[in-house]
């Protein structure tokens, strides 16, 4: 059984339409695990939406920007320094005009399917165990795991939980922690990594008691996409080209 797992794609069609392409050229998945933030910071919301809609056999989690976008709650995270809270305002502003540009391209079904994204989602597959997918860490859609936070910290995430393997997403880091009894992995971000400029999935084959996982990472055009997000009169324009701009190539 193969399971593609896709996770913070962020309205950046490009990038969602070659991890897409990819998959195809793959050979496909039997189930689809979509694992948040679809839709907001990104200049095509509704089409990632509809896209992602269309894949057979899927199953979804909500994010924190997807619970942001339905149902008006912003990030709980305090300002941190004097230096961040000087430019809060302007960060207000410039946030809040983004999210209500992509309720304004979402359809009013789009806003349900959002709305009705499950916070966590499992799956028993045969001969393997339990396999669970969230959006940040089990239970908090905006806790945070990075391949540096401490063993004991991660496991404490899955003290109430059950299974072997657990898909998360949310810090768009790609990450693999191997920690018994559980393996955590976070396949990075389709359409605002923190690694390098690609787009980054999942494959993970499950053959009898065994898993194999295959970290892909897809090059798209993310200049042509911020010229696209100009074209269309996306709001934060300078985030997207800020962003991209600095991340290494390679």
């Amino acid at each position: 059984m193969r399971l593609a797992v896709l996770t913070d794609i962020h309205g950046n069609l490009p990038a969602l339409e070659a991890v897409l392409r990819d998959l195809q050229s793959q050979g496909g998945a039997d189930q689809h695990w979509v694992l948040g933030d679809l839709a907001a910071h990104g200049a095509f919301p509704a089409e990632c939406v509809s896209q992602l809609q269309a894949l057979p056999n899927a199953a979804f989690v909500q994010g924190n920007t997807d619970r942001y976008l339905v149902t008006g709650q912003r990030g709980k995270t305090p300002v941190a320094t004097a230096e961040t809270y000087a430019q809060h305002p302007e960060n207000l502003r410039r946030r809040e005009a983004v999210y209500s540009w992509a309720l304004e391209r979402l359809s009013f079904d789009q806003y349900e399917f959002l709305r009705g994204m499950r916070h966590e989602i499992e799956l028993q597959v045969p001969s393997y165990g339990w396999v669970i997918g969230y959006h940040g860490v089990p239970g908090d859609d905006e806790g945070m795991m990075f391949p540096e936070t401490p063993d004991d910290e991660v496991l404490d995430f899955f003290a109430d939980r059950e299974g072997r393997l657990g898909f998360g997403g949310h810090t768009h880091r790609r990450m693999d922690r191997a920690l018994v009894p559980w393996r955590v992995i976070n396949p990075g971000s389709v359409g605002l990594s923190r690694d390098l400029r690609f787009a980054y999935y999942a494959l993970v084959d499950f053959d009898g008691g065994e898993v194999q996982v295959n970290f892909r990472e897809v090059p798209f055009d993310w200049q042509a996409y911020v010229e696209a997000a100009r074209m269309v009169n996306y709001p934060d324009c300078t985030f997207l080209q800020e962003w991209f701009d600095k991340l290494p190539e390679s």
